[in-house]
């Protein structure tokens, strides 16, 4: 297996830490997801096979499940394109038509919402140190994995390069005022709990998960991906227990086994063995077939 590291397409608009965007027209844009993978805000040597499928398939299954509780910028996959759609993109292969959506230009907000629903991840580990999350203080005693009552809304800078930084709620509302960081932490938590129940339902719990909004039209909507294995904690809801980090279905698989070899989470950085890479593709293949019952491959 052989994964999908570049692409090189005409009218490249961006390209990102996993996806490359190319321009369509004014209005609209193709986005490809390619077999890229970072881990602490740096891009990997080495790609993980068929991931961008996954990652495509599962962002689509979400739009779709999430469509009544805020906008999206997808449009369709390119098998169904309208034939006026398909008259505007280039020659590409099966390869990257599987990896490939078709979105609407959106105005991005540069900034990361993420909900959490257990402490985990990089707010454990400011938890350990500080007894805060979030530069907010918590009750002593806290084990990992413990459920907050509420999902909490903590927020990064999205950076082009280098690591996203966390920002409180009202660093946020100094940079884009408190009506837009409301709606944001509204939009956030409610897809977020919409979803949770979802997951539920299908055996999985949903730690956390990274989005992404933007405007359309002065209308807010959500861009980018949705709860896939690379914005998201996915655990085994059978093997859930606090004080413990749970069988997981994401790339925490990966950020594992980089912390035990001592990276210094620094480009560069090293390269992957086979027995990883395989072992992570595994694993978004699971959260595939679990949340979607459906098997990709």
């Amino acid at each position: 297996m052989v994964a999908l590291i570049h692409t090189n397409l005409p009218n490249s608009f961006s390209k990102g830490k996993v996806r490359d965007t190319y321009s369509l027209n004014d209005e609209l844009l193709l986005m490809i997801a390619t077999d890229r993978i970072s881990a602490f805000d740096v891009v990997l040597p080495d790609g993980i096979p068929d991931k961008g499928k996954i990652l495509t398939s599962m962002s689509c299954f979400w739009f779709e499940q999430t469509n009544s509780i805020i906008k999206n910028h997808f449009v369709s996959r390119i098998d169904n394109a309208s034939l006026e759609i398909s008259k505007l993109l280039p020659e590409i292969d099966s390869e990257i038509a599987e990896r490939s959506i078709i979105i609407k230009k959106a105005e991005r907000i540069d900034i990361e919402c993420i909900a959490r629903g257990y402490l985990t991840g990089s707010v454990w580990a400011e938890y350990r140190k500080t007894g805060t999350i979030n530069s907010q203080p918590f009750p002593d005693g806290l084990q990992e994995g413990f459920k907050f009552d509420e999902p909490l809304f903590t927020p990064t800078t999205k950076a082009d390069s280098g690591h996203d930084e966390p920002l409180t709620i009202q660093e946020l509302s100094d940079q884009i005022g408190n009506e837009l960081t409301k709606r944001l932490k509204d939009s956030t938590i409610n897809l977020y709990n919409h979803a949770e129940k979802i997951a539920g339902q299908k055996g999985i719990i949903i730690a956390d998960t990274k989005l992404e909004f933007g405007f359309l039209d002065d209308e807010l909507i959500l861009i980018d991906e949705i709860l896939t294995p690379d914005s998201s904690r996915f655990w085994d809801k059978n093997g859930y227990e606090i004080g413990t980090s749970p069988p997981n279905f994401d790339k925490q698989f990966v950020r594992d086994w980089l912390v035990n070899i001592g990276w210094d989470k620094n480009p560069p950085a090293p390269n992957l063995p086979p027995e990883i890479i395989d072992n992570t593709r595994h694993r978004y293949l699971q959260a595939h077939y679990l949340l979607t019952g459906k098997e990709l491959l």
